[in-house]
């Protein structure tokens, strides 16, 4: 007979054919997060342009390097949010609901860009998929979820 429970880890006893079940977060709380964490990269972007130039290769070099370690560095550290995520409670994990990988992080950063590229339809993917999903989320293989870190 075939057991179907898991009592290895840390003592719990766990079916081995479910999932782990999360509440995944709304489109609000990630439009929303989305803007503080905007509002927040405002500043840097600001000082890069008094410092390089406004619209020069310098700043715009400096613009994208600073949103994608703000991100890549926040979503995989132990937050595993950015200020904005964190501020709403909500938190970027993978599929399995662990913390993900500075990789991971890296690669849903810069699948953002694809996302806004067709018409911001990536974005709107969340809407009617059943994790809530983005295009980018599939991408790196992750979940935004509520609850903190």
């Amino acid at each position: 007979m075939l057991d179907q429970t898991n009592t290895a880890y840390q003592g719990e006893t766990q079916d081995l054919f479910t999932q782990p079940t999360f509440v995944y977060a709304s489109f609000w709380q990630r439009f929303f997060a989305a803007f503080i964490d905007g509002f927040i990269l405002l500043i840097p972007n600001y000082i890069f342009q008094f410092m390089f130039g406004k619209e020069t290769l310098g700043d715009y070099t400096a613009s994208i390097i600073t949103g994608w370690l703000y991100y890549a560095l926040l979503e995989s550290g132990s937050w595993q949010a950015t200020v904005g995520k964190r501020s709403l409670r909500i938190k970027v994990v993978d599929m399995d609901g662990q913390r993900i990988s500075f990789g991971q992080a890296t690669g849903r950063h810069f699948g953002k860009f694809i996302s806004a590229i067709i018409l911001f339809i990536g974005y709107f993917m969340m809407l009617w998929d059943d994790k809530k999903q983005t295009l980018h989320d599939k991408m790196a293989g992750t979940l935004v979820v509520e609850g903190e870190a």
